[in-house]
C-alpha cells in the first residue's frame, strides 16, 4: 500500500435545507430536504467528497451509518482499493440494512473514494471512469411539481420555458389528481411544447393496483409520453411488469433500488425498459457501474435519478447512459445551494466538467447555515 493513499480521516455531517415553497408529489408533501455529506482524506492531503439525499426527515440516520458503521473500517486503508473497500463495507452492513440509510451511507463513501482517486490524478471523474462522451451529455429538464394554485396553464408555461432554453426533453409529475384533471395537465403541456419534445411522466409510486394504473394510462397514451416513471411501489415489481406488458409507454423505475440483484429482477421480469439507478442510493459509483453494465447486456439504457452534479459524470462515462436528470433551479433540488460550482448548459445539453474529480466542493458557509450537526 502506498502511504500517500492511506485514509487518515473520514467524517460526515447532516444538513436540512428548507424549500422556498412547500411542494407536492403524487403522494407526498415536501417542506424541506435533509442531505448527508462526507469527506475522506488521505495522507497526501487529497480529499474526496460524497453525498446523498437523506429524505425529508431524519436524514441524520445516514450520517450515523457513515460515522459509526463504515468510517472505522476505512481508517488506514488504501483509498485506491475501491472494490475491496466496497465489499468490506457491504459485508459489515448486511445485518443493519441492505437498502435505505445504511446503503446510502455506503454510497456516499464509495463516491468519495472515487472522487478522491480522480482528484489525485487531476482528471475529471468522467474521464477517470473511462470516458465515453466528449464535451456534452444529453439532459432533460425535470420539474412540473404540484404547488397550490399551479394549474395546467402555469404548468404548461413552465415546461415551455425549459424548451425555450434548448431542452429537447422535459419531465412533469402525475398521479395526484383524478384521471380527467391529469389529462388536462398533460394536454396543456403537450400543446405548449409541441409534438417533437420528449415528455416524461413521473408518478412517484401513485398507484396500488393495475386497474387503477390503466385508467390513467389510457388517458396518457394519446399524448405520446416517453416513459411512465415509478407507477407503483418500488417493491411491487410484478405490477411494473404487468403494466409494461399492457401499455405502449415504456416503464422507467429504479431510483430507490439498492444493489445489483434487485435491478436484475427488474430486468429479468421485463418490469423496466429504462433504469433510473441513483448512485447515491444503489451502492455508490461502484455498484452503479455494475448495474449499468448489466443493463447494457439487456439492451436497456440508464437515466439516473437526481443529483445531476454526480450523474453527469456517470452518464458521461457510460455507453448506455441516455439522459441526465437536470433541475434548472434550486427550488426542488436545493442541494445546489450547498456547493460552490454549478454545471454549464449548452443547447439543452450539459457540458462535462473539466476540473479534477467531481469538479466542485461544498460551500462551507452554506453548510453552516443549514447544519443539523457538525463534521465528525
Amino acid at each position: 500500500m502506498s502511504k500517500y493513499s492511506a485514509i487518515i480521516r473520514v467524517e460526515a455531517r447532516a444538513v436540512r435545507v428548507p424549500l422556498d415553497v412547500t411542494t407536492s408529489l403524487s403522494t407526498r408533501v415536501i417542506a424541506h430536504r435533509d442531505y448527508v455529506l462526507a469527506r475522506i482524506e488521505t495522507q497526501d492531503g487529497v480529499c474526496g467528497i460524497g453525498f446523498c439525499y437523506g429524505g425529508s426527515d431524519a436524514g441524520i440516520l445516514v450520517a450515523h451509518a457513515v460515522r459509526d458503521l463504515f468510517a472505522p473500517l476505512l481508517m488506514g486503508e488504501d483509498a485506491t482499493r475501491v472494490e475491496g473497500l466496497w465489499q468490506k463495507m457491504y459485508a459489515s452492513g448486511l445485518l443493519h440494512g441492505r437498502a435505505g440509510s445504511v446503503m446510502r451511507g455506503l454510497s456516499i463513501l464509495d463516491t468519495a473514494l472515487w472522487d478522491r482517486n480522480a482528484r489525485a490524478t487531476g482528471m475529471p471523474l468522467h474521464r477517470f471512469l473511462g470516458g465515453y462522451h466528449d464535451e456534452t451529455v444529453p439532459a432533460y429538464a425535470s420539474g412540473g411539481y404540484y404547488i397550490d394554485g399551479k394549474g395546467p396553464d402555469r404548468l404548461a408555461e413552465e415546461m415551455a420555458g425549459y424548451v425555450s432554453e434548448g431542452f429537447k426533453a422535459v419531465k412533469m409529475k402525475v398521479g395526484r389528481l383524478d384521471p380527467s384533471e391529469e389529462e388536462d395537465r398533460i394536454r396543456a403541456v403537450r400543446d405548449a411544447i409541441g409534438p417533437d419534445v420528449l415528455l416524461m411522466l413521473d408518478a412517484n409510486n401513485a398507484w396500488r393496483d393495475l386497474p387503477t394504473a390503466m385508467r390513467y394510462m389510457t388517458r396518457y397514451e394519446p399524448y405520446d409520453p416517453y416513459w411512465i416513471e415509478e407507477p407503483f411501489s418500488p417493491d411491487d415489481i410484478d405490477n411494473h411488469a404487468r403494466l409494461a406488458a399492457r401499455t405502449r409507454i415504456p416503464v422507467a423505475t429504479g431510483e430507490i433500488e439498492a444493489g445489483r440483484w434487485r435491478f436484475r429482477d427488474l430486468l429479468d421480469k421485463g418490469a423496466a425498459q429504462i433504469l433510473q439507478t441513483d448512485a447515491a442510493v444503489c451502492g455508490g459509483i461502484s455498484e452503479y457501474r455494475r448495474i449499468s453494465a448489466t443493463a447494457a447486456s439487456y439492451g436497456v439504457n440508464v437515466c439516473p435519478h437526481w443529483f445531476h452534479d454526480l450523474h453527469v459524470h456517470l452518464v458521461g462515462s457510460s455507453p448506455n447512459g441516455e439522459f441526465v436528470e437536470y433541475f434548472p433551479d434550486d427550488q426542488v433540488l436545493n442541494f445546489r445551494r450547498l456547493i460552490d460550482h454549478q454545471l454549464e448548459l449548452r443547447g439543452g445539453d450539459l457540458v462535462l466538467p473539466t476540473g479534477p474529480g467531481l469538479s466542485f466542493n461544498f460551500d462551507d458557509g452554506a453548510l453552516k447555515s443549514y447544519a443539523l450537526d457538525d463534521w465528525a
